[in-house]
């Protein structure tokens, strides 16, 4: 049985924050956060890169802060997963690049080449340091509901893997198409064969923009199960307060025995298995992840 490591996405979440029950009182500054939260877990996955470009001077500070074993998952870039992209949040120099566009969003595939190279130059430039420090597991890909199986996504993830050569790539769905009919065993090839970590969702079922829990291995070293909570009502809900509204869930101590249970056989055939617990609002990935921790080391 291989490493069992659990952790939440993002450590900085302003619900968690103000929850005022994860963090102790005085633990105010983003370095004191961090280094709580590293005396925690063991593992945290980077949700602000989705959002915005990382950049070096705080991946650096990433690492400095942490303890060594100390590890990172780190999103990637909104723009590389198909997403809308609003021009605000490129980076000046991109964004003055591309001049005026007269559009509220820009997508990747509508964009000049010589923009996405900047790009990905820039992102590779953001997470070098996490790598150098041997703390970088893996560049998390949530594709956009949008993207479904297809050829030219096919080739789209192959892109993102070339660009990111000396990267373990973990993948995300987020359309129902790969794992449909005879896609499932062609999507779960196409990972295997190309080194692609498979994420093993735990999600509202029975919603057009989820996939299913597939719990298969496509990596000797890897397999990443990313828990989202399991509120239908908030899922697709619009004007909520944040984002992390939309994952308002506790798993029940019954649902998280079942989910370790599972894990545990997962872990059998990899080197590392992750547990990521994104029902980030206020405190409950960090409640569930210490009682998943527990479950994890009654039963091993």
């Amino acid at each position: 049985m291989g490493r069992i490591l659990v952790g939440t996405a993002s450590w900085t979440d302003k619900t968690l924050i103000a929850s005022g029950r994860f963090y102790p009182p005085k633990c105010n500054s983003p370095e004191d956060r961090l280094r709580y939260y590293a005396s925690q877990f063991p593992m945290v996955e980077v949700d602000s890169s989705y959002y915005a470009m990382p950049t070096p001077e705080v991946a650096h500070l990433w690492a400095e802060r942490t303890p060594p074993g100390f590890l990172f998952n780190i999103k990637a870039f909104r723009l590389f997963t198909g997403h809308q992209t609003s021009p605000a949040v490129l980076p000046k120099d991109v964004a003055a690049a591309l001049g005026p566009i007269g559009k509220k969003n820009v997508y990747y595939k509508d964009l000049p080449r010589e923009i996405t190279d900047e790009m990905w130059r820039l992102y590779r430039e953001g997470i070098a340091p996490l790598q150098r420090a041997g703390k970088l597991v893996a560049v998390h890909f949530q594709f956009a509901p949008w993207v479904a199986y297809h050829p030219r996504n096919l080739k789209h993830i192959e892109e993102c893997q070339r660009e990111l050569g000396g990267y373990r790539l973990a993948v995300e769905f987020r359309n129902p198409t790969w794992f449909e009919g005879k896609h499932a065993a062609a999507t779960l090839d196409f990972e295997r064969h190309r080194g692609l970590v498979n994420v093993v969702v735990d999600a509202p079922t029975d919603i057009a923009n989820t996939v299913p829990p597939v719990w298969e291995v496509t990596h000797t070293e890897l397999a990443i199960v990313r828990l989202h909570g399991r509120n239908h009502g908030t899922w697709n809900l619009k004007g909520l307060s944040s984002s992390a509204a939309r994952f308002n869930y506790d798993y029940t101590t019954e649902e998280l025995a079942e989910l370790a249970r599972l894990t545990r056989e997962l872990s059998r055939q990899t080197e590392m298995t992750q547990v990521i617990f994104n029902n980030n609002y206020e405190d409950q990935g960090q409640r569930n992840g210490r009682e998943m921790i527990g479950l994890l080391a009654g039963n091993r």
